[in-house]
């Protein structure tokens, strides 16, 4: 898990997928957030079609790569989360979300974690990619 949070932090901007109501995937550019509790969060707005994706099938995946191309990839299922505490602290770290939302308690400001899925780190060494479950 230490790992994985590490290089998502370095690591933040990828690419989120989800299916939409007809099963087709979906790729967007999407950022991590925070981590806490083991919980690894991003956020969104209700009035978007990723919001609404995850309401219907909230299995995701998220893929980050690095300068040096490690890749990371993150599968699990979106849980959403009303937690102001959460929305603020991403709220006061995050300038690009403060200025979309402006506050914690704005009504279509969403945020969701993954708490448990599994972790594949490749890389083009070479060797085979690496599969852990947090």
């Amino acid at each position: 898990m230490k790992e994985m949070i590490e290089f998502l932090k370095e690591n933040p901007s990828g690419y989120l997928a989800t299916t939409d109501r007809n099963g087709e995937p979906r790729v967007r550019p999407f950022q991590f957030m925070m981590e806490q509790d083991g919980k690894v969060y991003f956020c969104t707005a209700n009035t978007k079609e990723v919001y609404r994706q995850l309401q219907t099938n909230p299995s995701l995946e998220f893929s980050t790569t690095s300068p040096a191309m490690v890749t990371l990839r993150v599968r699990g299922k979106a849980q959403f989360d009303d937690d102001l505490s959460i929305k603020e602290r991403i709220l006061e770290t995050h300038d690009r979300i403060r200025m979309i939302y402006q506050k914690a308690d704005n009504p279509i400001f969403e945020i969701f974690f993954i708490d448990h899925g599994q972790v594949v780190f490749s890389d083009f060494s070479g060797q085979p990619p690496r599969h852990l479950s947090f």
